[in-house]
């Protein structure tokens, strides 16, 4: 499905650890895309195709809305989350009314959790080299 659709298309962006996803929801039969492939061949985990779907489910529009995203960065857990969170925000722009049924789940929430750094002098993030007295 390309971009170029006449009907009525909604914009939102999704994000979580390092993932982007920009997700375009056209009016439709409920078809997935993720980068240019079907949902399911794109994420391979069920529980990841679940986690992209959430949103959908929540408000009863599975079947309403086609979804066209792209996902860049972090590893599919990650882009699913992003997926998921574009997909809610879009669906925010369709219609307010759908902002309860959202907001219960926390699919309106971005998940800001991301690696700590490394720090310098030391092993990782917060480990430490062992203490020798002697």
């Amino acid at each position: 499905m390309a971009i170029t659709n006449n009907s009525m298309s909604y914009y939102a962006t999704g994000r979580r650890k390092t993932s982007v996803a920009r997700v375009w929801l056209f009016a439709g039969s409920g078809r997935i895309t993720i980068n240019r492939r079907d949902a399911e061949r794109y994420v391979t985990r069920p529980t990841n195709m679940k986690i992209v779907e959430q949103a959908l489910v929540a408000t009863n529009t599975r079947d309403k809305y086609d979804v066209w995203c792209t996902a860049k960065g972090g590893g599919l857990s990650s882009q699913s989350g992003a997926v998921r969170l574009g997909i809610a925000r879009a669906l925010m722009r369709v219609s307010g009314e759908f902002h309860d049924a959202l907001k219960e789940f926390r699919y309106l929430t971005r998940d800001s959790r991301k690696k700590e750094r490394k720090k310098y002098g030391r092993k990782g993030a917060r480990a430490r080299f062992q203490f020798s007295k002697r």
